[in-house]
This record gives C-alpha cells, sequence and structure tokens, in this order.
C-alpha cells in the first residue's frame, strides 16, 4: 500500500490519528478549568503513567482544547539538571505579555511583569536562569531569594492579572517528575496559596508513576491539592477505534484479525500501536491489510524500536544499571521483589540500592509498592534480553 498514505504517526508526542478511549481523560480536565476559571475550587490534574501510553499527547490535546475557551496556557517540560526557575521564568514571560496586550488585564499584567523581573534575581542561587524582563521590579515583590516566597509572590500577581480578564492561566508541565523534590515543593506551596486565594492559577502535569511518592514526599497535602489520573493501555475496544477508524478515513480496511495480531504485539499501548500500524500498512501490498501483513511488519516495528524507542534509553545507562536491569528482565515482565532480584545476581539488597535508585532517577525504574521494582517502559524486558543476548 502506497507508503504516501499512511495515516499512522509515531513519534514523541505526536498525535495519532485516531485518539482513542481517552474521552474521559479530557472531560475532566476540561471541567476542572472550566472551574478554576470560574473561581470556583478545584484541584491541579496530574496524568501518570508508563512510558508509550500517550501522556504527552494528552497534555498537548489538554491545552488545545484550554486555548479554543480562552485560557492562556504556560508549556514546559522538566529535563533532566536544570531547574524549575530556568524553565518556567521565560514560558511565564511570554504567557504574561499575551496578557498584557489585553486592555481590561494591562494593570495586573504590569504587575506580574514587575514580580517576574523580581524572581530572576534567584539568578544567584539557581544560575541557569535566562530571561530578559524589560520591567523594573517593584521592591519587595517576588525578589528575596527564596523560591518557596517569591513563585509564591510571583503566581499570585498572575493569577490576579487572569482574574482581571476573566479567565485563567494554566501551566502545563511535562516530566515532571524530574523536577527537584524541593523546587517540586515550591511550586506545589505556590499553587496551593493559589487555591487558598481562589485565583484562576492551574497546573496540568504529566509523568512517571513514581511522580505520586515524589509529590508525597514534597508535600504532605499533595494528593489533597491534586487530582492524579492514570493513564493506561488501551482496552479492546479502543485498540479497534485506534487502528481501524485511520485505515477506514484512506479508504482501505483492515481484517478483524491483523488487528487482533496488533493488539496482541503492543499490549494495547498506543505508542506500539503506532509503530505496529505503520509498518503493517507498508508491508501490505493491498487492501484489506491481514495478519500475515501484521506478523510480516513485527520484525521491521521491533527493529525499528529497538533502534530508537529502546535504545535512546538503553545507551544512557552504565554497565552496572544494565546488569541489573538485564537481570530483571531475565525475570520476566514484573514487578520484581528486589531482593529477588539482588538474589538472582547473587548481592545483598542493600549492595545494589544505588544502582536501583540511579535506575529510578533516570526514569527507566519505579516502584508500585514498597519492595517491588518494575520497568517504566513497556516491553523493555524483551528489548533487554534481545540486546543482550547480540552482545
Amino acid at each position: 500500500m502506497d507508503p504516501r498514505d499512511n495515516p499512522f504517526a509515531p513519534g514523541a508526542g505526536a498525535p495519532p490519528p485516531e485518539l482513542a478511549g481517552r474521552g474521559s481523560l479530557i472531560e475532566k480536565a476540561a471541567i476542572a478549568l472550566h472551574r478554576i476559571r470560574k473561581g470556583r475550587p478545584e484541584r491541579s490534574y496530574i496524568l501518570y503513567g508508563l512510558r508509550g501510553v500517550g501522556k504527552t499527547v494528552l497534555l498537548g490535546e489538554i491545552q488545545k482544547n484550554a486555548e479554543a475557551e480562552g485560557l492562556f496556557t504556560v508549556k514546559i517540560e522538566a529535563p533532566e539538571g536544570k531547574s524549575l526557575p530556568a524553565i518556567l521564568a521565560p514560558a511565564l514571560r511570554a504567557t504574561i505579555i499575551k496578557m498584557s496586550k489585553i486592555e481590561s488585564a494591562k494593570n495586573g499584567a504590569k504587575r506580574a511583569l514587575q514580580a517576574l523581573a523580581g524572581f530572576v534575581k534567584l539568578k544567584a542561587s539557581y544560575g541557569d536562569i535566562e530571561v530578559a524582563v524589560e520591567f523594573d521590579p517593584e521592591t519587595g515583590l517576588a525578589d528575596s531569594g527564596d523560591l518557596d516566597n517569591d513563585l509564591s509572590e510571583l503566581l499570585v500577581t498572575v493569577g490576579e492579572a487572569a482574574a482581571e480578564r476573566n479567565t485563567a492561566v494554566v501551566i502545563f508541565i511535562d516530566e515532571i517528575q524530574y523536577l527537584p523534590e524541593e523546587q517540586l515543593a515550591s511550586l506545589i506551596m505556590s499553587l496551593h496559596r493559589c487555591a487558598q486565594l481562589s485565583l484562576p492559577v492551574t497546573m496540568v502535569a504529566a509523568g512517571l508513576p513514581q511522580l505520586l511518592g515524589q509529590m508525597g514526599r514534597a508535600k504532605s497535602y499533595a494528593e489533597r491539592l491534586f487530582r492524579f489520573e492514570p493513564v493506561d493501555k488501551l482496552e479492546e475496544d479502543s485498540i479497534i477505534q485506534a487502528v481501524r477508524n485511520p485505515v477506514e478515513r484512506e479508504h482501505a480496511s483492515i481484517t478483524d484479525n491483523a488487528i487482533a495480531e496488533i493488539a496482541k504485539a503492543t499490549h494495547g499501548y498506543p505508542y506500539f500501536i503506532q509503530e505496529w500500524g505503520k509498518h503493517s500498512w507498508d508491508t501490505a501490498a493491498d487492501s484489506p491489510i491481514d495478519a500475515a501483513d501484521v506478523e510480516a511488519a513485527t520484525a521491521v516495528a521491533l527493529a525499528e524500536l529497538d533502534a530508537s524507542f529502546f535504545r535512546v534509553r538503553f545507551d544512557r545507562l552504565t554497565p552496572k544499571e544494565k546488569e541489573y536491569m538485564h537481570a530483571m528482565a531475565a525475570m520476566g515482565p514484573g514487578p520484581h521483589r528486589s531482593g529477588d532480584i539482588a538474589e538472582a545476581m547473587g548481592k545483598r539488597v542493600n549492595q545494589l540500592a544505588p544502582v536501583r535508585n540511579s535506575l529510578i532517577k533516570k526514569g527507566m525504574l519505579f516502584s508500585p509498592s514498597h519492595g517491588d521494582t518494575a520497568f517504566t517502559v513497556p516491553l523493555f524486558d524483551q528489548f533487554m534480553m534481545r540486546t543482550m543476548q547480540q552482545s
């Protein structure tokens, strides 16, 4: 079949041709943002799940819908090794400038820019802040040099500016698990302060499953401030919708057996569905795509994943980390008890604790319950076995 007409879109954060099975999550977020705009109490919204379940896509969809409703959005990603002030200040500056162009919000937006000018003085503590603010700071406003105090004052002034215009500011953060816990604590405290004052500032964020424990450690009241929504693999009906609808929009068809083969190979994970859909389309000589086409595409899809999706994560690991993950993979997809992994490696649990902690920090593993360890990347156990057998 003509690859130029291929509807499937594997890629990091790339919207799929059919966003199946996520309507409830999107609607819940829309309700929360509407309530916050109206000054009604509502919790910030946190999406969490494994790699490849479509959290980034969901963030993008929720942001698009928020902007269509006239809300102001701030989109950032929390990369490893960069501070919260450094990634937040430039994005917030752009949003405040947009607000300043609205007549009814000019006074509040001007004060928010003055607060931001004071906030960037945190550069003395966080040297990676690089943002120019054209306004002179207001003495005593968000300029203490203490992140807890200054971020709270900054977001409060942003909320006051949004309230003038009867709108809201929504901070979208992807990969939020990479924020250092003390900076995460400051962000939580600042959002809590805005909620106490009924100001229209909120957050929609996404991260790996360990995020729940991180936020609880950062601030004990986090569970009351945020709505935590799990994002998981798709159910059978949604898999069928995600595969069949894009194919039929291109005036082609796919058999039930072919969809069943895709479901079996991908375990329902949205990113993998896009990979198998793409390669099944390209492999098929003509319509309908059948099970034999999917079986032939599997080798190509796995090779593509091994060279990109899996490999980019594998190459970040140290030899000891690879050894630990190979031992896990040999035991199956997991979760596994930390003690069982240590026993398989002929080590004591405390000897391997630094390696396990490093893998959790890198976003490769998480602990679904005390003493358990699991991969954050679906099917990574199979990749580890293929890779380690080749080496």
